[in-house]
Order: structure tokens, then C-alpha cells, then sequence
């Protein structure tokens, strides 16, 4: 008799939107590498004042975590916590020696000099690591610095995206790094979505593509949205401009009080 492989029931769907928790770690040191809890992050000295710590998106089947992280979240129910473990193969991949490389100090400018093992550098265009100066060269890697690494993540399954509110809120909030609550949004007829970005967030770095981001996540995912349309409004700031004039009237007015 032959015995047919079980079949591994996924509970959730390509396009799923997922709210996650999670702290990953290296498994031979114990390095945390990345949490979405600020509580872990203060308590392993890496937290990142330029991000908002929280559960994360994970679009199912839109490679925005790592493959093999992705296959087992498919198979979790909502609610479930589970320790991952995730072989270099399913993470960052095996350590390639032909990815080391050695460079000229001369190759490096004004900078050779404070070049330092360690460092991050840019060599034609390829981003890699110092690991090694000696004999007027360096050795860069440009591995992934976590490739050949086993990594451990404790992750939670904290909630499946179901209402549109909930799927436009959270698509708004990933491509906002921080203030993303601050942005107002309605639904009018005909599927027609509004964004209301915040005077705060006007000269925000890179707010156009921001916004081609939130247009293009939220047409992929909700069917019911058939267009999107981003306000900034400029209104007149009438107290504040009342108050400056009163002001700068007040010193004229006592001049001409009689002694």
C-alpha cells in the first residue's frame, strides 16, 4: 500500500492582508536582527527612532517577508504564535565566496584613509562590507550580511485584514514610516477613494512616490476602490494672523495717547 504525503492545509490566501508580530534572531548568537516590538527593541539596544514600532502588514504571496517565513505563515491560524526557524537556504541564502572581493584603497578617494573594517561602502554601484585592510587594499564582501545565517523568528499572527477601512488604513500606514495615523481617508460613490494628507506631511521627502505607493497597494487589493485622489489643502490660518496684526498695532496706538 502506498501512503500518499499529508496535505498541509493553508489557512490563508494569496492577497490575505495580515497584521503580524514578530522578533527575529540570529540562532547561533542570538543577535535580534528585527522586532516590531519597541519593549524588545529598548531591551536589545536597537531601537530605531525613525520607524513606528507595531504589528507589520504582510500582503500573503507578495513577497514582502522572506519566502520561507511566508510558507509557514500561510499554514497559522489567526491568534497563533510560533517559533520559525528559518535554514540560510530559506532566509538570506549560503555565503558566497566569489562575492568577496579586493579593492584598491585608491578606489575609495579622500575616504581610504578613514576606511575603517566594518564599514559599509558603495564599489560600482554594489553595496558591500570591509573585512579586511592591509597592503594598500580591501577586502569588500558583498554577501547579504546575515547570508549563512539560521535565523529564529517568534512571530504572532495577531489579525487578518476583513472591512476596506481596515485594508486602506493599513496600506496608508506601511508607506508612511511614521505620522501614517494623521492621513484621513472617506469613500465616496462609485469607488472613488479620498486621501487627505496633513499640512505636516506636505514637504515630507518623497511624498510622491508615497503616494504612488498607497494608489498602486490599495487598486491591487480592493477590488470595490476604482480610483484614488490625494488633497492637500491650504487654508487660511485666520486667528493666528489676527492676533499678529492686533500686535503689531498696539505699539502705534499707545504712541498717540496724549502724555
Amino acid at each position: 500500500m502506498i501512503e500518499l504525503p499529508a496535505t498541509v492545509l493553508m489557512t490563508f490566501s494569496k492577497g490575505d492582508l495580515l497584521l503580524t508580530n514578530y522578533t527575529a534572531k540570529v540562532k547561533d548568537t542570538g543577535e535580534v536582527i528585527e522586532t516590531t516590538s519597541e519593549g524588545e527593541a529598548k531591551k536589545f539596544g536597537i531601537v530605531d527612532s525613525e520607524r513606528r514600532y507595531g504589528p507589520r502588514l504582510v500582503a500573503v504571496g507578495e513577497g514582502w517577508v522572506l519566502a520561507g517565513l511566508e510558507d509557514e505563515i500561510k499554514k497559522m491560524e489567526t491568534g497563533e504564535k510560533r517559533a520559525i526557524e528559518l535554514s540560510p537556504a530559506k532566509a538570506f541564502g549560503e555565503r558566497d565566496p566569489t562575492k568577496l572581493r579586493m579593492v584598491p584603497l585608491r578606489k575609495f578617494g579622500e575616504r581610504a584613509s578613514e576606511l575603517a573594517v566594518g564599514d559599509s561602502v558603495e564599489v560600482e554601484n554594489r553595496v558591500g562590507t570591509v573585512r579586511f585592510i592591509g597592503s594598500g587594499r580591501a577586502q569588500v564582501d558583498f554577501n547579504h550580511r546575515l547570508a549563512g545565517k539560521t535565523l529564529i523568528y517568534e512571530l504572532e499572527v495577531v489579525k487578518k485584514l476583513e472591512t476596506d477601512d481596515e485594508k486602506i488604513r493599513a496600506l496608508i500606514e506601511r508607506r508612511f514610516v511614521t505620522e501614517g495615523e494623521k492621513v484621513k481617508f472617506s469613500v465616496e460613490g462609485g469607488g472613488a477613494l479620498s486621501v487627505e494628507i496633513p499640512e505636516e506631511l506636505f514637504l515630507l521627502e518623497g511624498l510622491q512616490i508615497i503616494k504612488r505607493g498607497i494608489s498602486s497597494d490599495i487598486l491591487r487589493f480592493l477590488k470595490g476602490i476604482e480610483n484614488v485622489t490625494f488633497r492637500e489643502t491650504f487654508a487660511r490660518k485666520a486667528k493666528a494672523e489676527g492676533a499678529e496684526a492686533a500686535g503689531r498695532e498696539a505699539p502705534e496706538q499707545a504712541a498717540t495717547l496724549p502724555s
